[in-house]
Formats: C-alpha cells, structure tokens, sequence
C-alpha cells in the first residue's frame, strides 16, 4: 500500500477506545464554499463580516460547516471507507472563527450488533477550547477498501477583487475631467454617471443633446449639473473631446457609443490629435479567477500586426501602465506559439530581439522574456516540465501578444470562459483614452476609469499612486 493510500478499518477490526483525528484551519474559501452548497448566506458567516462596525472581524464558522468536518474523519480514516451514517448528534458550546485551527477527533466508545458503531465526537480549538461534541451511530465496513488519495476537480473562487482595490485607490484624489463622446445610450451615460458616483471622473458630455437626454430618462439619471455639448456628428464630437484635452479642460477621453474608429481617428491624427512621441496601444488589463494579481495583455485593439519597432513601443506601454497600478518591476512575457526561436515563425525572432533589447536596457521597467508559449509564461509548473530557466516564466503579469487577433482571442476568452473581469485603456498617447465596449459591466466601467485615474496620475508625477491610504487631517 502506498504513501498515497488509506485502508480503512473494518467492524471485525475496530477496537473500542480507538481514536483518529486531523487538523485543519477555517479559511475564506471553506465558508464561501459553504454558502454555496448550503444556500445559508448568514452575514455573520460571510468573510469580512463586521456587523458592530468596531474594525474587528465578527466572522464566525457556520456550526453544520463544523460538524461536516466529523463525517470526512468518519468517511476517509475511521472507520473509513465504505462508513455510512445512522445518526448524529451535536453540542456546540464554542464558535470557530476564520482563522482558528481545528483538531476534529472521533473515538469509538461502543460496538453493538455488527456493522453497528458508536463513536464520540469532538471538535476543539489549538487553545483546547471545545467547539462541537457530540455522538454518531454508523454502520462500520464489513470488507477491506484501500481507498487512494482522491484529487478533488478544481474549484475555482474569485475573491481577490483587484478592481474593487484600484477603485477605492482612486478615491483618494479628486474627479479626472473626462470628455465622454456620445454618451447617448443606457450602458455608455450609465457608465460615466456611475463613475461620477464613485468619484472617479467628472464627465463632460460630449454628443446629440437629444440622445443623451433620451438615454438619460430611460436610466433615470439626473445629468441636469453636468456640462453637455451639443454635438450630433460623432467624429466632431471625438474632434472636440481631443480639442478639450489640448486645452486642458479634460485630462482624460472616454467612448462612449461612438465606433472605436471614429473616436480613434481624431486621438491619432497628426495635426491636433492627442499623438505622443511613442506609438499608441491599448491594453487590457484582467482580473482573472486563477490569479492573485492583475493581468495585462496588449495590444489587442488597435495595433493588427505590429512590427518589431511598434512592439517596442506595445511593450514599453504595457510596462509604464503596470507601473502605474501598482507592479514595483513587472514580468513581461513576450507570447509566441512555441518557447524556442524558430527562423520559421517571425513572432519567436522579434520576441527574443524583444527580450535581448529589455538586457540592454532599451525597454525599462520590467524583466522582459521571450518567445514564451501562454502556458509557460503563467504556469510556473508548466515551465518546469519544459525545462526553462527564466524569472519571467510562469510568473508573467504582462503578456504581450504577437498580433492582434491573437491578443483579441486570448482576452475573450478570459472574459467569457474563464470569467475574467476586463477593463481597457488606450496609453502612449497625451492623455489616457478609456476604450469600454459595450458588453463591459459597471465593474469594468469603473475599473478603467480607475486605471485612467493611476495612469494619468503617474504620467504627471513620475511615479505611482502609493497604497497606504492618506493621513486625515485632524492627524
């Protein structure tokens, strides 16, 4: 029998007095799990649950999530396998909080006619503080089962909120005036006005005075104080939005419900649109599940199939608005279809030109390498099997993408399969350009207002927006 195997004790085997026990702590995960199976959504047993507002967590362990952890010492070491319940009874003279580690015991105290046995359960804290006792009937195994060890299908639990983190960041400066072209439909204002809640953005509306309106009624949105501009064509309202920026009474462009192609027309012209020393892309940035940061994938949006110099400036864009939210000295994986350079495939040669240019230090900022395969630029597993030495792999925060349509691809699927939540931002032009689509959600509305606000607040101070959080002025 291996290392990896348990063979359970049958009736004939049991012996009165005999005792089994595990430990495990109370996590975050085990009570979401929990409110999901069970349907109990009790506040009280929801992390971060702090319901007299004195700072401390209120945060107790559901008592039936407790008592479950005396079935999987029954069920899987004692008796074990092939155990079956006849009843359970329950005391709970003690509460578990997250965090506290448990020591879940069972001791057989009586055998009665055959498979019948009865055993004493308790469950206590490291302190011996007693949680749960109580006593189980159950019918022991009659046969043998060596029972291997069992891997569970994943479960995946988004509960890093990293938007929800760059919001309330954000909340420490004041409103960006942005220039919002063609806000004339429910998601576009609802976006902008939600932003505005939140202190994000002060928005300047900038289209058909008539649609907005309408499009104002319909959300049951009061836009009577912001400024409106009354401009029908959409291309001379994105004419405009970039006029505002020159004259520094917007720091921000926004789309609203206007084509990409008509707004990015007026931001790339080369007389008076908003054209800066490098080429302009846009970058997604993700907050996936299976992730315990941010993710940023470029260009997906607007560069189709971008030249080695034009990745130079993809890469050193995606690189500065990593900076800007947060990443001290971001990874960057340059993606290609295979980890090796291959004379055949153009995307592996500009990769490693790419990551040889990072060492010579004309790309700063990051760790740059490539040509990284997706899996082992963020698997960390997946790059030890391949044998490759690198400190990018597997630990990537910025992936950039051989073309366009690669970038498109691998962003939606993250999005709609993998359910990843995107915000969007055009960099490397005077002023961040918020790119929403129109099947973005509020989060992700707010999210790339959020990231405007830390890019243009590193643009204009040369570093990044701190994390801790201001002195009150009373201090």
């Amino acid at each position: 029998m291996s290392a990896l195997s348990h063979r359970n004790t049958t009736f004939d085997e049991l012996i009165v007095g005999q005792t089994a026990s595990v430990e495990r702590p109370v996590t975050a995960n085990d009570l979401y799990v929990f409110a999901h199976v069970s349907g109990n959504t009790n506040p009280l047993h929801m992390p971060g649950a702090d319901l007299d507002k004195d700072g401390a967590s209120d945060t107790v362990a559901p008592s039936l999530w407790v008592g479950s952890l005396v079935s999987s010492v029954l069920g899987t070491i004692l008796p074990g396998a092939g155990t079956l319940y006849h009843g359970q009874t329950f005391r709970f003279p003690g509460r578990a909080l997250m965090g506290d580690r448990l020591t879940v015991s069972v001791r057989c105290i009586e055998k009665r006619e055959a498979p019948l046995a009865v055993f004493e359960t308790r469950v206590e804290k490291a302190d011996g503080t007693l949680v749960l006792e109580g006593i189980a009937e159950v019918s022991a195994p009659t046969h043998s089962i060596v029972q291997e060890k069992r891997e569970l299908p994943l479960l995946l639990l988004d509960q890093h909120d990293h938007f929800g983190a760059l919001v309330a960041r954000c909340r420490r400066l004041p409103p960006m005036p942005t220039a919002i072209v063609c806000p004339d439909d429910a998601n576009s204002l609802g976006g902008a006005v939600l932003s505005m809640r939140e202190g994000l953005i002060e928005p300047i509306l900038i289209g058909s005075r008539d649609k907005i309106l309408r499009a104002a009624d319909a959300a049951g949105a009061d836009i009577s104080a912001l400024r409106l501009i009354d401009i029908a064509d959409h291309s001379e309202a994105a004419r405009q939005a970039v006029a505002m920026v020159h004259a520094r009474e917007a720091r921000a462009v926004m789309k609203g419900n206007v084509h990409s192609d008509e707004l990015l027309g007026q931001v790339v012209k080369k007389d008076g649109g908003l054209r800066g020393s490098r080429r302009i892309s846009h970058v997604f940035v993700m907050d996936a599940p299976t992730k315990p940061n941010l993710l940023f994938i470029s260009d997906a949006a607007i560069n189709i199939a971008p030249d080695l110099t034009t990745k130079v400036d993809i890469v050193q864009n995606a690189i500065d608005l990593a900076i800007a939210c947060g990443l001290a000295k971001p990874k960057v994986g340059i993606l290609a279809a295979v980890e090796t350079v291959n004379i055949n495939m153009p995307s592996t040669l500009e990769a490693a030109a790419l990551a040889k240019m990072a060492d010579r230090g004309q790309i700063t900022g990051a760790l740059v390498d490539g040509p990284l395969a997706m899996d082992n630029a963020v698997d960390i597993e997946a790059a030890r099997t391949k044998g490759i030495v690198s400190s990018v792999a597997g630990q990537a925060d910025v992936l950039i993408v051989p073309n366009l349509e690669a970038g498109n691809m691998l962003a939606k699927q993250l999005t709609f399969v993998a359910r990843a939540e995107a915000a969007g931002l055009v960099v490397g032009a005077k002023a961040p350009v918020i790119l929403t689509s129109r099947a973005d959600n509020d989060k992700a509305r707010l999210a790339s207002c959020a990231v405007a606000q830390l890019y243009d607040y590193w643009r204009q101070n040369g570093e990044p927006l701190a994390y801790q959080p201001l002195l009150k002025a009373a201090e």
